[in-house]
């Protein structure tokens, strides 16, 4: 017997070649199926610990709002098959957050489908994480600022027939606005990394509420400076705050929706919040929050 069969029952006949390898096939058929078993994270009982990844949506009367939402996790899913997704709201939609929560056991990370930290980001989505005391939840940073929702950003406005590098044009990147510093300073860094992206176009935040310029006060502003304004509508999914934005220029783009490379930016805040170290030490409940 050679050393390629020795570990093949020695008892077993083998008249012809096809007998040969159709006992191999077997025995290869058997080991992969307990490679592909052993190679999956599972827990004591056999379930799966795969963390749980549930996007958090503001939520909007918009009925656009969480059609357009869903069909971006649809995105996420296809994407990376086999992972949960779950989807939850702040407000105004269900399913709202704490709802999702109770249902959960193990792991979960929030995914904050947000773009910018601010009241949401800071303090409602952890209050509502440490109030699910069954389930050890982390928190991934907000979406922006990123390279990637710049990519998605200038897809939009091409999609919009907009020429946005085209010489004499300035874009108003208009977003929902904050009183949180750090929000405004999250808006100005998705301002900057559009602006490169677009080879230098000039990019000025506009808010529709909160602190900062207004959209049309940015549009005003690029006006004086003898430039075109279009709009870039820094916005996950259509809802009030779009609208309106979207209603003072004739160059609007639409939200950011279900952009391939924004379905890229879920998953990458969910590997991100499990590759961090903080929180790691939480083997119960309780709420870590990663860093942007």
């Amino acid at each position: 017997m050679t050393a390629s069969n020795a570990h093949l029952p020695a008892s077993v006949p083998f008249d012809s070649t096809a007998q040969l390898m159709t006992e191999i096939t077997a025995q290869l058929s058997t080991q992969l199926s307990r490679v592909r078993l052993h190679s999956r994270r599972t827990a004591p009982g056999g379930a799966d610990r795969t963390p749980t990844l549930v996007a958090v949506a503001h939520g909007s009367r918009d009925p656009r709002a969480l059609a357009t939402v869903t069909a971006l996790l649809d995105r996420v899913r296809a994407q990376r098959p086999g992972l949960p997704v779950r989807l939850g709201h702040i407000e105004l939609n269900a399913p709202l957050l704490p709802d999702v929560l109770a249902r959960l056991h193990g792991d979960a990370v929030l995914v904050p489908l947000l773009l910018s930290r601010g009241y949401h980001v800071k303090h409602d989505i952890p209050a509502m994480a440490a109030a699910a005391s069954h389930v050890r939840t982390r928190i991934a940073a907000p979406l922006g600022p990123h390279s990637l929702l710049a990519e998605a950003l200038h897809a939009r406005l091409t999609e919009a027939g907009t020429r946005p590098g085209a010489p004499g044009t300035g874009i108003v990147l208009a977003a929902a606005g904050s009183r949180d510093p750090d929000s405004a300073a999250d808006t100005a860094r998705t301002a900057r990394l559009l602006s490169a992206r677009l080879g230098g176009t000039p990019v000025v935040p506009g808010y529709a509420a909160g602190a900062g310029a207004t959209v049309e006060e940015a549009a005003d502003g690029l006006r004086t400076r003898g430039l075109r304004p279009v709009l870039a509508s820094y916005f996950t999914a259509p809802g009030r705050f779009a609208t309106a934005s979207a209603a003072v220029l004739e160059a609007a783009a639409a939200p950011l929706g279900d952009h391939p490379a924004l379905a890229r930016l879920v998953l990458h805040r969910y590997d991100q919040a499990l590759r961090s170290r903080t929180g790691s030490d939480h083997k119960e409940a309780g709420a870590a929050t990663v860093a942007v």
